[in-house]
C-alpha cells in the first residue's frame, strides 16, 4: 500500500509538469523543430504537416521506449545490485520465456508499424496529380537551374553556380540565384531531370527532396498553401561548385504569377528549354560511339 501511495504521488507533479511544458510548446516544438512552421500561419504545402507528423510521432515513440528500455536497466542495476556481505553469483536462469516472447514481439510491432506508417504516407506524398493545374520541368546542371513552365510555353534559365572573383572567394551573385515562380493554392506537377549528373532537387520549407537522375524523370506533386519565399539547393553531391547550386522558390498570388509569365514573353523567353546541351553521351538509347570508315 505505502509503495502505491509513493508512486501516485510521484506521477501526480509529472503529470502535471508534462501539461505545462506541452500547453507552452511553439509550432516549431510541436512540429519536432523542422522548418516551414510559424505561428498563426498555414502550412506550407498540402504535404508538410504529413511529413512533420510522421517525423515527430517516431520520435515520440522512440523517446518513450528508449525511457522504458533505460529505466529497466537502471531499475536492475540498483535492485539486483551486491549488497554487503554477499558472496558469488546470484540465480543464473537460462530461459525466462515471457519476457523473450515480449522482447521479441514488441520490436517486430514497432517496425512493422514504422513501416505500415512510412508506406502511407509516402504512397500519398508520391501520387501525381491527375489534372495539375500548372506543370514545370525543372532541369538540373553543374551549378545551376532551369525552369520550363510547360502550360505558358515560356522558360528561365540559370547561370549561378560560378564565384565571383571580384568579390570574397566563394561569394553568390543573389541577383543570379535561379528563381522558380509558383502560384499558392494550385496543383504543382514538378518534373525533375538533370543534364549531366545526378542532382537532387530540394525545397528546405516543402520538408522534401528527390533526386534527379540522367536519363530518368522523377515527379514532385505539391501545392503551395503560404505565400512566400523559399530557399532551395541541390543535396546531392554533383561536383566542384556543388555548394553554390542554389535557387528559391516564389510561391506568389494567382494574379501575380500571370504577371510574371507576361515578364517572361515580354523578355522573350517563349518556347522550351531542351537538353540539347546535355553532356552524357551513354544515357539508355544512345548508340555506342562507332570507329569512323577508313581508320
Amino acid at each position: 500500500m505505502r509503495k502505491n501511495h509513493r508512486l501516485r504521488w510521484a506521477a501526480i507533479p509529472i503529470a502535471a509538469s508534462l501539461a505545462v511544458v506541452l500547453a507552452g510548446c511553439t509550432q516549431a516544438q510541436l512540429h519536432g523543430f523542422l522548418p516551414g512552421f510559424e505561428e498563426g500561419q498555414p502550412a506550407v504545402t498540402n504535404q508538410t504537416e504529413r511529413i512533420s507528423g510522421l517525423w515527430t510521432t517516431s520520435w515520440i515513440v522512440l523517446m518513450i521506449v528508449g525511457l522504458i528500455t533505460w529505466g529497466l536497466t537502471i531499475w536492475a542495476v540498483v535492485v539486483y545490485r551486491r549488497r554487503k556481505g554477499q558472496t558469488g553469483l546470484p540465480v543464473q536462469l537460462r530461459y525466462n520465456m515471457p519476457i523473450e516472447i515480449f522482447y521479441t514481439v514488441v520490436p517486430l510491432i514497432l517496425v512493422v508499424g514504422f513501416f505500415a506508417f512510412t508506406a502511407r504516407d509516402q504512397a500519398a506524398i508520391e501520387a501525381r496529380f491527375d489534372a495539375p493545374d500548372i506543370k514545370v520541368e525543372v532541369i538540373g546542371k553543374q551549378w545551376a537551374w532551369d525552369f520550363n513552365y510547360v502550360n505558358e510555353d515560356v522558360f528561365t534559365t540559370g547561370v549561378q553556380g560560378q564565384p565571383d572573383l571580384e568579390g570574397a572567394k566563394g561569394a553568390l551573385v543573389e541577383s543570379e540565384i535561379p528563381t522558380l515562380v509558383l502560384p499558392v493554392g494550385q496543383k504543382i506537377e514538378l518534373a525533375l531531370e538533370s543534364r549531366d549528373v545526378i542532382h537532387s532537387f530540394w525545397v528546405v520549407d516543402f520538408l522534401y527532396k528527390k533526386d534527379m537522375i540522367p536519363g530518368k524523370t522523377n515527379y514532385m506533386s505539391v501545392i503551395p498553401e503560404r505565400i512566400g519565399t523559399y530557399s532551395g539547393k541541390c543535396a546531392e553531391l554533383c561536383g566542384e561548385y556543388h555548394s553554390l547550386m542554389l535557387f528559391k522558390v516564389e510561391v506568389v498570388s494567382k494574379a501575380d504569377y500571370a504577371t510574371y509569365i507576361d515578364s517572361l514573353r515580354a523578355a522573350g523567353n517563349e518556347g522550351q528549354v531542351d537538353n540539347d546541351y546535355k553532356r552524357n553521351s551513354n544515357l539508355p538509347g544512345t548508340s555506342a560511339p562507332t570507329a569512323q570508315e577508313g581508320n
